[in-house]
């Protein structure tokens, strides 16, 4: 790997990890309603989650997901009712917590968040075409390191980056979280994390 390939990845690997996706928001979601340490403990699931991409896309995925319009929308569908089932829960405010006492999940409850982390990024077609065609932009062909190295590399970077944003998000709502905000106030918050839920991707 060049030094100008990866001055070139890390800024972009930055602003994409960082924008207010459906990811993003969920743990600001989580810290906001259980506190920071389950929010980041809950980004185990995501992390797996793009692991999982990475082994399937180099495997052969992201070619057929190319090659066939029809396995794309599959996916890109699937993603969109996940994410509107996410929305709509967080739009009723079914899950606000209105304790403002430092977080008591358990082993259980922090299960549950990641298992939701996980699912979001995988039924997110945005993560899918995270390494199916925003990482190999920056392969290059005659580098001495093989292609697949080279995706190995620069996705392995790109899930460190997305967990530092990731861990920014969670934080942000812990921050919201000891300003003791009202159960109004959690309700609005919950409302505007659950839009990108509704979006198509």
């Amino acid at each position: 790997m060049t030094l100008n390939q990866l001055l070139l990845f890390l800024p972009s690997a930055l602003i994409v990890a960082s924008s207010p996706g459906a990811n993003n928001l969920l743990a600001f979601a989580n810290g906001s309603r259980e506190g920071l340490r389950p929010a980041i403990l809950a980004l185990v699931g995501r992390c797996l989650a793009f692991v999982l991409l990475v082994g399937i896309v180099i495997s052969g995925l992201g070619a057929v997901l190319e090659a066939s319009e029809i396995a794309f929308q599959i996916i890109k569908w699937a993603g969109v009712l996940y994410l509107a089932f996410l929305g709509m829960k967080m739009m009723m405010g079914g899950e606000t917590s209105e304790s403002k006492e430092p977080s008591t999940v358990g082993l259980a409850g922090t299960y549950s968040l990641g298992r939701r982390e996980f699912i979001t990024a995988m039924m997110n077609p945005k993560a899918i075409l995270l390494f199916t065609a925003f990482v190999p932009q920056f392969v290059v062909a005659d580098s001495s390191v093989s292609i697949t190295n080279q995706l190995l590399i620069l996705s392995a970077i790109y899930i460190s980056v997305e967990l530092m944003a990731a861990t920014g998000w969670a934080l942000a709502g812990s921050i919201v979280r000891s300003l003791h905000a009202t159960a109004r106030q959690l309700a609005i918050c919950n409302h505007i994390t659950a839009v990108p839920c509704w979006e198509r991707r």
